[in-house]
């Protein structure tokens, strides 16, 4: 080896003789850590694997173009990091080689973060490796070279224990390489890696969660669109009914955390994980996209394009289609191609980069909805996407979505009438445009209800979106509230039972469980999901007030003023504090919690004055506050079917006559 040659392989000479066929490595590694690379090239070779290395390699003008062969014709390129490897020349030379033809399998000798460009590819920890053979480090590796070589090691020690685990992946390590974005001009580079494992028959194999895609493109400013294109896709193999899809939320939870692939999956409940980068430059996108096994932690599926930016739709299309006939395929959920491509067509989209680009920022806008201001602006975009579309479904759909939630939150009481109108509009629009479209169906079905409360109208919409979006979280969710709404708890149950299903890591959903349980008069039941809610977000909205109410159906008068002190929202906590009190002999308490919410809220809480002068049994009083709430259309009434802080009004022809006005059968 000359100076500043650090690794190197080369074939077995060939003496005559073919021996038995075994997976070739090429060993890459630094110099100063020969001592640790020997102790791996003996491992190696006892588990299996034919190792080329320096011992092998022939110096002086050829050993570049020997290195390059070798790499070429090898199964397996792996990479030694280490302090010394990861600033080598040498060896970042072959490392990206080895990953520009997918067949690098990287190993950690220190512990040491790989350097840029392959951080996200399933490096394996050798820091803490006894040296074995046996040891779970070096089956990892195996494993790992048999996947690439498309066949199981026909070496005995090399296959895994149904008792072994497979080792940690880095939250980097999981996902597809910004390195394999740097295949310019190369369109679409497929690799199937196949690995016959048990995934195909454990439960859950056909499901998937879509990680956020990393935004390469060095300007912070273009993470909607890296975070858009990733929740196209998801949204697209949503449609598929072969497929279990996790929800964006839920998803979301693991952009940032450093936690393997095993983990990551195996707290979301899916077999297999989605991971992507988008680098956008100019008029040129460049996608990577990398489907993960969630049990090994090993790449299944690797994908790169450059192209266009206006050719963008292709590129989730084709990665969306992709994946879900690949997932198919592989457990056998038996719907076939044809069903797959129906499952990933376009529904409601468009081909205009501009529209496409306006509803992305929309999108982004409205997922941080932290004020007025911030929903007015996802207004704004999803208006100008339909300026540039006017055909554009989805953004009609989220523009209703956006009105409804002005019109919730922030609008006077005289102002939402014409906000709920607008909203109904664009929703209508939406479904005139794209039938199947379950999420315009939804807003439809939610407005109709909360804005106009008109049960009886909302209840065709409610059950098309259920129909059509059964892989959809949030679609499933409204669904569920409004039939426990109107008293169909069988249906309330299903829907609501597929939705954690589909987002188990949202605390809204835990929310709106709880919610479902409460509705049904099954208060303890109501607790724990609202609990594992506040866990997962202990600033939540509604929550504290939602376990309350539970409590003081419960009689536990002394914990339900304990949760309604820690209510964020005045209109929920006033109130329920001037029923608590007024239950614990309180009177003082109770009219000045009263008083505050008529100060502070006026017509904004007509319906939590219901619900406390119908708790102090002043009849007459609770039902002028629900009928002026039903005047001015306050969205409380949507609970009065079934709330049991209005039981005393039960039998009272007034409150009859309300509920009947909302379109509430049975009552």
């Amino acid at each position: 080896m000359t100076e500043g040659q650090e690794n190197g392989a080369f074939p077995p000479g060939a003496d005559g003789v073919e021996p038995e066929r075994r997976p070739t490595v090429f060993l890459s590694y630094a110099r100063a850590d020969k001592a640790g690379a020997v102790r791996l090239v003996e491992a190696l070779q006892g588990a299996g694997l034919e190792v080329w290395w320096d011992t092998l390699i022939e110096g002086g003008a050829e050993f570049a173009r020997t290195i390059e062969t070798a790499i070429e014709t090898c199964d397996a390129v792996i990479v030694v990091w280490s302090r010394a490897s990861v600033a080598s020349d040498w060896v970042l030379d072959e490392a990206a080689k080895g990953r520009d033809l997918h067949k690098l399998v990287p190993a950690s000798l220190d512990g040491v973060e790989p350097p840029m460009g392959f951080r996200r590819y399933h490096s394996v920890d050798l820091s803490g490796w006894n040296g074995s053979a046996q040891s779970p480090e070096i089956q990892a590796i195996v494993r790992g070279v048999t996947s690439l070589d498309g066949r199981e090691s026909s070496v005995a020690a090399a296959a895994p224990t149904r008792s072994q685990e497979p080792p940690s992946t880095s939250r980097r390590g999981i996902l597809v390489a910004a390195a394999g974005l740097a295949l310019a001009g190369v369109a679409g580079v497929l690799v199937w890696r196949r690995n016959d494992d048990s995934s195909q028959a454990r439960a859950g194999g056909n499901s998937i969660a879509v990680l956020p895609f990393d935004n390469l493109s060095g300007d912070p400013d273009q993470s909607y669109f890296s975070d858009g294109l990733a929740e196209e896709v998801r949204a697209t193999l949503a449609r598929n009914v072969g497929l279990l899809v996790m929800a964006q939320a839920s998803s979301a939870k693991f952009r940032e955390r450093e936690e393997d692939a095993r983990t990551i999956a195996g707290k979301l409940g899916v077999a297999y994980l989605l991971a992507g980068s988008v680098r956008r430059a100019g008029d040129k996108v460049r996608v990577a996209a990398d489907l993960i096994d969630g049990l090994s932690g090993f790449s299944r599926w690797s994908q790169t394009f450059e192209r266009r930016i206006d050719d963008i739709f292709a590129v989730q299309s084709e990665i969306a289609t992709t994946v879900a006939n690949a997932l198919i395929a592989r457990v056998g959920a038996g719907q076939g191609s044809r069903e797959a491509q129906r499952g990933t067509a376009t529904y409601g989209g468009t081909e205009n980069l501009a529209a496409f680009d306006a509803y992305l920022r929309g999108r982004a806008l409205y997922d941080l909805s932290v004020d007025e201001a911030s929903e007015r602006a996802a207004l704004a975009q999803f208006d100008a996407a339909i300026a540039a579309d006017p055909a554009f479904a989805a953004a009609h759909a989220a523009r209703a979505r956006s009105l409804t939630a002005i019109a919730n939150q922030y609008a006077d009481v005289d102002r939402r009438g014409g906000l709920y109108d607008a909203a109904i509009a664009s929703a209508e629009r939406a479904i005139g445009l794209a039938p199947d479209l379950a999420d315009a169906h939804s807003t439809l079905g939610f407005t109709l209800f909360q804005g106009r409360l008109d049960a009886k109208a909302a209840r065709v919409p409610f059950e098309r979106s259920a129909q059509a979006g059964s892989g959809e979280a949030t679609v499933m969710a409204r669904y569920a509230q409004y039939s426990a709404r109107v008293g169909r708890e069988p249906e309330a149950a299903a829907a609501m039972k597929r939705a954690v299903l589909l987002d188990p890591l949202n605390p809204l959903i835990h929310r709106a469980a709880g919610s479902i349980e409460y509705a049904a008069r099954r208060y303890a039941e109501s607790m724990p999901p609202l609990r594992q809610a506040l866990a997962m977000n202990p600033k939540m909205s509604r929550a504290h007030a939602s376990l309350a109410d539970a409590l003081l159906m419960l009689d536990r008068l002394a914990d339900a003023r304990s949760e309604y002190l820690a209510e964020p929202l005045a209109d929920f906590r006033l109130a329920g504090l001037a029923v608590v009190e007024h239950r614990l002999g309180n009177t003082a308490a109770a009219q000045a919690a009263m008083a505050q919410l008529l100060a502070e809220r006026g017509e904004q809480a007509l319906y939590q004055q219901g619900q406390v002068y119908a708790q102090w049994a002043e009849r007459d009083t609770a039902v002028e506050r629900l009928e002026q709430a039903r005047v001015v259309g306050d969205t409380g009434l949507i609970y009065a079917r079934n709330d049991p802080l209005l039981d005393p009004l039960r039998g009272d022809a007034r409150f009859a006559r309300i509920l009947q006005s909302i379109g509430f059968e049975g009552v």
